[in-house]
């Protein structure tokens, strides 16, 4: 019976112990797209993306781009600083910007829902993102 116990203690353990990625390795060299912003679908989802390369973030929603370096440290996307364009933007593309421009720089949490699904959250805002490049490999 004590070995029966041990080793459902040690799978159940051992079930959160699948081999992944770190968050630099998942992240670099791919594009996502924001599913929602703070709760909200996108005001223009065919231009809300968010890319990361091997050093540099890009990010959009649909009016202003905004770009920068990045790196991931302690669970934590650090980013910045961010420069951006400067074009004339308003309701909710305007609203949905400035909160993904406040998520960016306030070093969002990470949260994976799995390989194709990421979550970025700080104080104030959040943002669901759906992977749209392929995984890198091994992954």
């Amino acid at each position: 019976m004590k070995r029966i116990a041990l080793a459902l203690s040690l799978a159940f353990l051992c079930a959160g112990c699948v081999a992944r990625p770190a968050a630099p390795e998942r992240l670099s060299e791919s594009e996502w797209g924001f599913i929602k912003i703070d709760d909200y679908e996108p005001a223009r989802p065919d231009g809300a993306r968010l890319s990361f390369g091997e050093e540099n973030i890009s990010a959009s929603v649909g009016c202003n781009a905004m770009a920068g370096k990045w790196r991931v440290e302690k669970g934590r996307l650090i980013a910045g600083p961010l420069a951006g364009t400067r074009m004339f933007c308003q309701g909710d593309v305007w609203e949905q910007e400035q909160a993904i421009a406040a998520l960016l720089v306030a070093a969002p949490t990470l949260e994976w829902r799995d390989d194709d699904r990421l979550i970025l959250r700080s104080s104030g805002h959040s943002a669901e993102l759906a992977r749209l490049s392929p995984p890198p490999p091994g992954s």
